[in-house]
């Protein structure tokens, strides 16, 4: 089927709806309203990958211009639904800046959102250790050869 096909409201109900289907199956499905509307039928998880990178685009846009405006940490407040993203220094933050643009652009490419739930996952994952003062010392803390051990294998 031609990606430009615009299919009419009476082919719902006529033999063509069968190619309506099949075009919206396969990518996307035109369909031209009786009012001069245009729809549009696509595959559900599709348009959960449009939402899905609309949503994380906006949450990029937003965090690289309040980086940009603040040379220190953003609040909680400030960081609005990436307030887990506070336990991180400015650094991290940045960081985290970077992988979730490459995280985007690769799901863009991909057609898959793949990368970029393990991205974000990855990074809440490590938010949350971050907020255990214990673990917090033990993953940022200095180390030093003396605090190494060897031990024996478990019998």
């Amino acid at each position: 089927m031609n990606a430009d096909t615009i299919f009419q409201v009476s082919d719902l109900a006529g033999n063509k709806r069968v190619e309506f289907i099949d075009a919206a199956r396969e990518g996307v499905a035109r369909l031209r309203d009786r009012d001069g509307t245009s729809l549009v039928m696509l595959p559900e998880s599709a348009l959960r990958l449009l939402e899905q990178l609309s949503t994380w685009w906006e949450a990029y846009t937003r965090l690289d211009s309040l980086l940009r405006r603040t040379s220190g940490v953003p609040t909680a407040r400030e960081l609005g639904d990436l307030a887990w993203l506070r336990t991180f220094d400015r650094d991290d933050v940045e960081e985290f800046l970077v992988e979730l643009n490459d995280a985007l652009v690769a799901a863009s490419a991909d057609r898959s959102s793949e990368v970029l739930d393990r991205c974000i996952r990855d990074w809440r994952i490590t938010a949350r250790q971050l907020e255990d003062p214990l673990r917090r010392s033990v993953l940022l803390g200095t180390h030093s050869a003396e605090d190494l051990v060897e031990v024996d294998e478990p019998k």
